[in-house]
């Protein structure tokens, strides 16, 4: 596989499963979408959950996909050899790699938010080929279990280290937009850069992203070059002017799962969001005034 979008790669039948850890709107979605392309699939989750979807099946409704119900197998545990997709919250990681581990996975391609956990996973899956890609995509649960699809995209990204994971060979028969390419680090940042200042200023702002960027562009400039200074201690160069480019091109009604997490008090991802920059700053002594400020709001609040 060579490196760029990647589409029409036929998988063997010989393939091992792929185990996606993490039964939400994200892992469902994906789980609906391998499962669409003859893959042999499991969803790996707690039980209540894996009795749901045992039961009703994965029920997705997409604009951009359709809309149906696949039932996929779901179980506690990863099988043994799989091919993993991590797709839990960063505050689920230590529960998820404890699974993990205890399987032996063929390889393990996470895609969770933030920075922070690629060391995590290399240190608690020693000699299991890891690698950190990132997905971007707007899909919820919704009351009745089912989830709903409402960007107008999904977009995968991961590196070129991870281009002959099955899991990774598969996602590249679905429709989904697949990028394949890069450095962990690159393919982080990549997503990291947008994501970060989304999820704090939506969240700060309790509102759209449109409106959220508009609502002090003194703010959303600061933290914008707060984020990409950041981002250049990881050696990944960027912009403010093409980081606001970047946000502008988003619906500008988009909510973030920060946001929603944060405004009815469920555990959140703001430590693996803005703690792990916060850090990061602190690390390479830069100063980081307008993140500090919007991180601390939102700790008093959540």
């Amino acid at each position: 596989m060579t490196p760029g979008h990647c589409y029409g790669v036929d998988v063997p039948d010989t393939e091992p499963v792929i185990a996606v850890v993490g039964p939400g709107a994200v892992g469902g979605l994906l789980a609906w979408l391998l499962q669409r392309a003859g893959a042999d699939v499991v969803i790996v989750g707690r039980a209540a959950s894996v009795e749901a979807i045992n039961s009703q099946g994965l029920r997705v409704t997409s604009g951009l996909f359709g809309e149906g119900t696949e039932f996929v197998s779901a179980r506690e545990t990863v099988p043994d050899g799989a091919s993993v997709v991590l797709a839990v919250k960063t505050f689920g990681l230590d529960d998820s790699l404890k699974l993990i581990a205890r399987s032996t996975p063929l390889d393990v391609l996470s895609l969770m938010n933030g920075i922070g956990h690629r060391e995590v996973l290399g240190a608690g899956l020693e000699g299991i080929p890891v690698a950190a890609g990132s997905i971007a995509v707007e899909s919820i649960r919704t009351e009745d279990r089912g989830i709903e699809h409402k960007s107008p995209f999904l977009r995968l990204a991961v590196p070129s280290s991870a281009a002959e994971f099955t899991s990774v060979r598969t996602l590249a028969k679905t429709p989904a937009e697949l990028t394949v390419g890069g450095t962990d680090a690159e393919v982080l940042w990549r997503k990291f850069r947008f994501l970060a200042p989304m999820a704090l200023l939506t969240s700060y702002w309790q509102t759209g992203l449109g409106e959220a960027l508009d609502r002090d562009p003194a703010l959303t400039q600061a933290l914008l070059a707060d984020v990409v200074a950041c981002e250049a201690t990881d050696g990944v160069h960027d912009t403010v002017e093409s980081l606001a480019t970047t946000l502008a091109a988003f619906p500008a009604t988009m909510r973030t799962s920060l946001q929603a997490d944060l405004a009815v008090g469920n555990p959140s991802e703001l430590d693996s969001i803005g703690g792990v920059l916060l850090r990061q700053a602190e690390r390479h002594d830069v100063a980081v005034p307008a993140l500090e400020k919007v991180v601390a709001k939102l700790s008093e609040s959540g």
